[in-house]
């Protein structure tokens, strides 16, 4: 009996821990199922002598995750439809000109559609809609192949067009719709990146990009808080509209994505630098001595036999936003902050020797496990200042915003607290707090 309660349990944590995972049903999804109960009751109000089925494939089509989208793909699909009908137009026309009935000529009929695809898909090129050739060929098809030897086929020409229209105006009228209740845009919205908005895969998921990104569209005012270098966080970003700077660099610098500035830096004197490096050449061991020159970031390093830190080297240098030099940093120079990364006891020795010199209380010295190099560890020293807090309260100013809420994976910490593999948390709750109902 008890194993049968252990299982149960067990099976109860495996379907939470998926569950967790699930992405919540996305605005899309449900404006999309509006967009088709709305064209059936259109089409009831017709009377049903419209063909339903084309409204809704033109509905769906403007129903987009952004309202951008909706306008673009709007235009594309009436744009489309034109192009198609009046092609469609011309072929019934040129078809029922003829001495001959095609309907015995199914060869020859075959032979002037495909020609006529020709014009359609050149046409487009012409005016320089080629994105609406898809459309175009769909709906001169649709008249030209299914409906011809209809009654009367230029009255299809017309109702195939009227329905497109009412679809199109469905979807984007669907797609415009807003929940009522006040944006909060008097609050700054600050996440996390690792274990916090970025899954397993170093990515958003699909939910999370999406809304995300709508809510970006919007105004909200959202950004990340990281230990991240700029180059490290925008990779897995770079489908994320962000408009405000990054806290990058566990709070030494705030970063402009869009202009690509450093806008405020907590570094260390070039004292602090100088006594650092020469705390680190007298252990026998090398760093990497991270400076910032006219908004490029510089990564001093030297010759090292330590084959993870080559391979360190090699990996991240690819990255524009990385700039690697293989000699030592001038004299004078200011660190972001100072990196070593060697085996745990090599790590735990040097610290040692860093508080021996009283350099544990006067900078900030962090010092982990590796995740991408087992049995390796970091040790990096910044500012006493370069924190977090410090550089949201500088960015608050700049804003304009008093009020905060932080996401983050450390119970405490952070307003909202996430859960290990409760990814599309963040996302889910921000919608919330950013568009209540009341």
């Amino acid at each position: 009996k008890r194993k049968s309660k252990a299982g149960h349990r067990h099976r109860v944590t495996i379907w939470f821990k998926y569950r967790q995972q699930w992405p919540p049903v996305g605005m899309r999804i449900l404006k999309s199922a509006a967009a088709i109960e709305l064209c059936y009751l259109i089409s009831f109000l017709r009377g049903n002598s419209g063909i339903l089925f084309y409204s809704q494939l033109a509905a769906l089509w403007c129903i987009q995750s952004y309202r951008s989208g909706t306008r673009k793909n709007a235009l594309q699909r009436m744009i489309g439809t034109v192009i198609g009908a009046l092609f469609g137009l011309s072929y019934l026309l040129i078809r029922n000109s003829l001495p001959w009935n095609m309907t015995f000529h199914p060869v020859l009929n075959s032979f002037m559609i495909s020609g006529m695809i020709i014009a359609v898909l050149y046409f487009t090129v012409l005016i320089r809609k080629k994105q609406a050739s898809y459309f175009s060929c769909v709906v001169f098809l649709s008249i030209v192949v299914n409906h011809v030897a209809d009654a009367s086929p230029y009255l299809f020409v017309w109702n195939r067009f009227l329905d497109t229209v009412i679809g199109i105006l469905v979807g984007v009228t669907v797609n415009s719709m807003r929940f009522p209740g006040k944006k909060r845009k008097d609050i700054l919205f600050l996440s996390g990146l690792d274990d916090t908005l970025l899954n397993e895969e170093n990515t958003l998921t699909d939910y999370s990009r999406v809304e995300l990104n709508r809510m970006l569209d919007d105004g909200v005012n959202f950004t990340i808080s990281t230990m991240r270098t700029p180059a490290s966080l925008l990779e897995p970003l770079r489908d994320v509209k962000l408009k405000l700077p990054v806290i990058a660099m566990d709070g030494a610098v705030l970063y402009d994505i869009r202009e690509k500035r450093y806008l405020k830096t907590w570094t260390l004197t070039s004292g602090q630098t100088e006594t650092i490096l020469t705390l680190v050449h007298e252990s026998g061991l090398s760093c990497f001595t991270n400076v910032i020159l006219e908004d490029l970031l510089i990564i001093y390093y030297e010759e090292t036999s330590d084959e993870i830190q080559k391979k360190l080297v090699q990996e991240l240098r690819r990255s524009p936003l990385r700039n690697y030099l293989k000699r030592q940093p001038p004299k004078g120079s200011e660190a972001v902050y100072i990196m070593l990364l060697y085996p745990e006891e090599t790590i735990e020795r040097f610290y040692r020797i860093l508080a021996e010199n009283g350099i544990t209380r006067e900078l900030k010295v962090l010092k982990y496990e590796s995740r991408d190099y087992p049995g390796y560890s970091y040790i990096k020293i910044y500012s006493k200042n370069a924190c977090r807090e410090y550089a949201e309260e500088e960015l608050k100013k700049m804003l304009q915003i008093s009020k905060t809420m932080k996401f983050g994976s450390v119970p405490g910490k952070y307003d909202e607290v996430i859960q290990n593999g409760d990814m599309n948390r963040v996302v889910h709750v921000l919608r919330k707090k950013y568009e209540p109902l009341f």
